[in-house]
């Protein structure tokens, strides 16, 4: 009979990178946005995402010339794409609605959304969500825990 340890069955946590986390660490890999891309390239996090949020980050990844969307495609792998129903309408006090699908994803997917956002940053106390900056999330976990934890 096989055993199985707790380090085994324990998921990695789950992060939303919003478009801006992304830009950041292809601008500068050793920014705290370009260390936490390392570590879910590392698989010590697992980026959560949909058709809509992956649009988006290809979109601008591609119309910005010193970036490569090709280097970043492989973070969004199948096992972490999220094909269930988000509610963006129910984030209206994030001031700009783009915004809202990152966060409507991370209520549904149970996940941690990483930005650099003023419009997420500024009102994260009053989401039912965590928003964290790259930054913190570090800090916090050592990137290898969940916040949550």
């Amino acid at each position: 009979m096989l055993a199985v340890t707790d380090a085994e069955v324990i998921a990695p946590p789950r992060v939303i990178l919003d478009t801006n986390v992304l830009v950041a660490a292809g601008f500068r890999a050793t920014s705290a946005a370009g260390r936490l891309v390392e570590v879910v390239r590392r698989g010590d996090f697992r980026l959560v995402w949909n058709e809509e949020t992956r649009r988006e980050n290809e979109a601008v990844l591609r119309r910005i010339p010193r970036l490569d969307w090709e280097g970043f495609r492989g973070l969004f792998d199948s096992a972490g794409e999220y094909r269930g129903e988000t509610r963006p309408d129910r984030f209206s006090r994030i001031e700009d609605p783009e915004d809202r699908k990152f966060a409507a994803l991370a209520a549904a997917a149970g996940a941690v959304v990483v930005s650099a956002d003023a419009h997420l940053l500024s009102c994260r106390d009053e989401l039912p969500i965590v928003v964290l900056t790259a930054r913190e999330l570090l800090t916090m976990t050592g990137g290898r825990q969940s916040p949550a934890a």
